[in-house]
């Protein structure tokens, strides 16, 4: 069975990534995005060696390392800047590509949209599904312009609130609060910050800063936020601030700088995973959509990119639908469940400190399995 035509629901990251690979295989792709613009926060993203390796899978790694900052692992300190330990990860795609890599958000965005273009798919903004009627040989869609599609495979790359996860799944419950939230802004870069730093050891979450550009970094604060609260925009840089104050080492320089509460990107963390399988007959779940995690690996994006690169490798094959998509849990079930639920103790950790806490080993522990084959 040939998949000619696809939708993907959703423009962000793995919804681009998904549109570059199925065109690559020459399947045509409808893609829509219901906001009216491509946009994306203005703060950083950490790219680790697994997925440098997809983006260059997708045809797209050199021009994400052109518009980032390439370096070599990550450095864990204590509250007062001393090194715990130093990781180096392999380097997946090559040694002519980095191992790590810092972006700014709108810069892989930039990267993916012109590539997106550039392949030929059609992009839509402004515009989302109505309807979707499964008819068993093809998926008819009506979207909420009026006009109508018919597609032989549905993707719902829809985020954390996915709609298509409602469409599919109406008994699962939202995504859950953590008890946690992440604090981030941009800031000059000092020239000797040259990769990233995370700082451990404070009850309840940490610290860190990270390297996107010659030019600039982006720091970075998660940590508990007991009854999820609400705060007004005035008041972002404050808070932000008060929560960088146990900390030693190159932060309290960089956060006298946190001075625009406009440019402080605050967001609650909340997470959700669905259950095997993500998908019902044509129409089938990536990234957040089926496994909204958590920010302490820096795996959220690239476990969404690397569910792109699966299945457009996947719909390349002919096979059946029922088959293809089992493969596809096959190959990243337990891979995103591992960083996931690592991902959540962590957070566990940081919230509940236990004797047998060890956020370092479960970060060396998921450079081994993202190294892995995808």
């Amino acid at each position: 069975m040939a998949i000619r035509k696809v939708l993907i629901i959703g423009g962000g990251i793995g919804g681009l990534c998904a549109a570059i690979g199925f065109r690559r295989k020459g399947i045509e792709v409808d893609l829509v995005e219901i906001s009216e613009t491509s946009k994306v926060y203005h703060v950083g993203i950490i790219v680790q060696a697994n997925v440098v390796r997809a983006l260059k899978e997708l045809g797209v790694a050199d021009e994400a390392v052109a518009v980032g900052f390439p370096y070599s692992g990550f450095e864990m300190q204590d509250p007062e800047g001393n090194t715990i330990v130093r990781e180096y990860g392999p380097k997946l795609a090559g040694e002519d590509y980095p191992t790590d890599l810092g972006m700014a958000r709108p810069a892989l965005h930039d990267v993916l949209i012109k590539a997106t273009r550039e392949t030929g798919a059609n992009m839509h903004f402004g515009v989302t599904f109505e309807k979707l009627d499964d008819q068993g040989d093809h998926v008819h869609v009506t979207f909420t312009d009026g006009s109508e599609g018919d597609y032989d495979m549905v993707i719902g790359a829809d985020g954390a609130y996915s709609s298509v996860r409602k469409f599919l799944f109406p008994d699962l419950p939202a995504p859950k609060f953590t008890g946690q939230g992440v604090w981030r802004y941009n800031l000059p870069r000092p020239k000797d910050v040259t990769h990233s730093v995370m700082m451990d050891g404070i009850p309840g979450g940490k610290a860190g800063y990270v390297p996107l550009t010659e030019d600039t970094i982006y720091i970075l604060y998660v940590g508990a936020e007991p009854g999820n609260p609400f705060f007004p925009t005035e008041t972002l840089a404050d808070e932000f601030k008060k929560r960088l104050e146990p900390y030693g080492g190159r932060i309290p320089e960089l956060a006298k700088q946190i001075t625009d509460p406009e440019l402080v990107v605050y967001r609650p963390l909340e997470v959700c995973f669905v259950p095997d399988p993500w998908y019902r007959g044509r129409i089938v779940l990536m990234g957040d959509a089926a496994h909204a995690g958590t920010p302490h690996l820096g795996q959220g994006a690239a476990q969404a990119i690397e569910d792109a690169v699966v299945l457009a490798e996947l719909a390349a094959t002919e096979q059946e639908m029922e088959p293809m998509l089992r493969h596809y849990m096959d190959r990243r079930l337990e891979r995103t469940r591992f960083i996931w639920e690592s991902s959540i103790q962590i957070g566990e950790w940081e919230q509940h400190p236990t004797p047998d806490a060890n956020a370092a080993a479960l970060m060396k522990k998921m450079l081994e399995v993202v190294s892995a084959p995808i």
